[in-house]
């Protein structure tokens, strides 16, 4: 099937140019934000905290506007349930380390357990993500900065660093990273569309393995070297951000400019296990422990959301 194997190399294309020109936006923001003198706590605060969701946004802001909402949701259930059944799971295997240095902060558990009531309640209050509940996800963003600022001039540090020069080249590459980002996301979810046809698979279950697969791993390879490297608080960090902002974010901005549609995999078996991966990332920060076989066990959730994945798509065939 000739369409199918172009589809799929246009789908694999397009998502790794949309995860690496992501990178590259965030690094010339970075270099850009450095030279006007902003301080790097604000610049990983905004640029690179929201720039982990950059790839799962842009992709559900072309989903909304070719008519296929259901992408969105799926791509914000699928990263955060990869992020921690995968992520978090490999992380915990491969750590020497079985405590986290980490202070109990009320601020992330009270947030990221609102950012997955917020995505449960819209989802089963009338199978659609309204403007209402995207606006509270919005407002959530602002939340979550406040409250790590908050955190910043409570325990600060002095932040002060020479200016790097203004480099043009940074501006440059800022420009053409947007673009590309813009054209890999637009073939990107034309790619999971034209593949959901030929095939006869959901988008949604597209989104929610190989799309939340490809854009998870570059936070699975930073936190593995961060793990290697005995920085484990750092890993977790970037997980439990990202899964926040993945909801406030990703639900949030699509969600001002259409109605998004919630599959039924989302409601019979998505959420559920996306509770399940909050849970676990909340537990983990209460008591600030694990062990390897808690590893073993995350990933097993992950091989059980395949074979969840494997056996909707079935029924949905057969049916």
């Amino acid at each position: 099937m000739p369409g199918v194997l172009i589809w799929s190399l246009v789908f694999l294309v397009s998502l790794i140019f949309l995860v690496k020109s992501s990178d590259w936006f965030i690094d010339a923001a970075e270099d850009i934000g450095l030279s006007f003198g902003i301080p790097s706590f604000i610049i990983g605060l905004t640029i690179v905290a929201l720039g982990t969701s950059i790839p799962e946004l842009a992709g559900s802001l072309v989903a909304v506007k070719k008519g296929s909402s259901e992408i969105v949701v799926s791509n914000v259930v699928g990263s955060n349930i990869t992020n921690v059944f995968l992520v978090l799971g490999v992380v915990f295997l491969v750590s020497s380390r079985r405590v986290l240095n980490l202070k109990f902060n009320l601020g992330d558990v009270l947030l990221l357990s609102f950012s997955a009531g917020i995505i449960t309640y819209g989802c089963f209050n009338d199978q659609v993500f309204s403007f209402n509940e995207a606006l509270i996800c919005v407002l959530g963003i602002f939340a979550y900065i406040g409250m790590q600022l908050r955190n910043y001039f409570n325990t600060k540090e002095d932040d002060a660093t020479d200016k790097p020069p203004f480099k043009f080249k940074s501006v440059l590459i800022l420009m053409v990273s947007i673009v590309l980002i813009a054209l890999s996301a637009e073939y990107n979810i034309e790619s999971i569309i034209k593949l959901s046809e030929i095939l006869g698979i959901g988008k949604e279950i597209i989104s929610l393995s190989a799309v939340a697969l490809g854009t998870s791993l570059p936070e699975l390879f930073v936190s593995l070297s961060a793990a290697k490297k005995g920085s484990i608080e750092v890993a977790f960090g970037n997980l439990v951000g990202s899964n926040i902002l993945n909801v406030f974010a990703v639900m949030g901005i699509p969600g001002l400019i259409g109605r998004l549609a919630i599959p039924d995999v989302i409601l019979g078996h998505g959420l559920f296990l996306m509770l399940i991966a909050t849970a676990a990332l909340v537990l983990v920060l209460i008591f600030r422990k694990f062990q390897k076989w808690q590893g073993i066990v995350l990933l097993m959730f992950y091989g059980y959301f395949f074979y969840v994945l494997i056996s909707h798509n079935l029924t949905a065939v057969s049916g």
